[in-house]
């Protein structure tokens, strides 16, 4: 008797363990996505509606695009939210991804100080403006992070036609040593600063400096209006088509990485291209300012 009383007690911990880890852990996914969609406040948006209607939480790693990647590569995350075009073919191509979905976009701009040194105040061409920061010697902040704001600069300078400089970097992840290589004008070396971090905390150092830098629109307006300290920095350079930029959503491949929670990831994916989700982001403003369009339904809200 006292035998089957200590079967169906284990029988029945095991049962409430299995329950846990099914309803429990499982239901937590992780998603890398890009600095700027953590720092505009676009997630603090999405995310509790997605666990409210689907009982998923989902865990942020936000850094740079390419770093963020490079996660769902190594398969330590289920998802990746990025905005870098280039690279996200490359991987769903190489098998990583399982597909990708168009999510939303914004634009970069090209912020500095309201004195504005290098003269660039409604130029149109952000390759001409980078022209005229360089030939001023102006200061300017990079990312410097091989981040998708970081890839959309350094195809900016090239297109400017300046001479450039190719310095490699090398990084270990776990245990394996990879090179990183990235451009910038040469001879800059006395008003080009690169400090290899996320969108919020260039913007607040180019303010410091009172110099030029890169930006997405949607993190902008939050570090301008989202903010009680508010920012000096205006937008000197914006609306060129080269400026667009968008934002797509890929589950990490489950041939790739059978431990990743496709399913959960999966229901991420398309609840962002959900019209519930696309007017949210619709609609989502920073003081009266839209931070974001929606590409999945686009003009959701006329």
């Amino acid at each position: 008797m006292k035998r089957r009383y200590v079967y169906i007690i284990t029988m029945l911990f095991a049962f409430c363990f299995y329950i846990f880890n099914v309803l429990g852990d499982e239901q937590i996914i992780k998603m890398s996505t890009t600095t700027s969609t953590e720092d505009s406040g676009i997630l603090d948006v999405l995310l509790p509606e997605f666990t409210r209607d689907t009982g998923i939480k989902v865990k942020v790693l936000a850094k740079g695009t390419g770093a963020a990647i490079r996660d769902g590569m190594d398969g330590n995350v289920d998802i990746i939210f990025v905005h870098e075009r280039d690279k996200e073919e490359r991987f769903l191509s190489e098998g990583y991804g399982s597909y990708r979905l168009a999510v939303m976009h914004n634009d970069f701009i090209i912020i500095g100080p309201k004195g504005d040194p290098a003269g660039i105040k409604g130029v149109k061409s952000p390759a001409e403006a980078l022209r005229k920061i360089a030939g001023s010697g102006a200061k300017f902040v990079s990312r410097g992070d091989d981040s998708g704001t970081h890839a959309k600069e350094q195809a900016l300078w090239r297109h400017a036609g300046l001479t450039l400089k190719t310095e490699t970097i090398e990084i270990a992840k776990d245990g394996k040593k990879t090179g990183l290589s990235f451009i910038f004008p040469e001879g800059s070396r006395d008003w080009y600063m690169s400090i290899g971090q996320g969108m919020g905390k260039v913007i607040t150092y180019a303010e410091e400096k009172q110099a030029y830098t890169l930006a997405d629109r949607g993190t902008y307006l939050k570090y301008k209006f989202g903010r009680k300290q508010g920012l000096d920095l205006e937008i000197l350079c914006e609306g060129d088509p080269e400026l667009h930029n968008p934002y797509g959503i890929i589950p990490v491949s489950p041939a790739r990485h059978p431990h990743v929670l496709f399913g959960q990831a999966e229901r991420l994916a398309h609840w962002l291209i959900s019209e519930k989700a696309q007017r949210l982001i619709a609609e989502y403003r920073i003081e009266g300012h839209q931070a974001f369009f929606p590409d999945a339904i686009p003009g959701i809200l006329k």
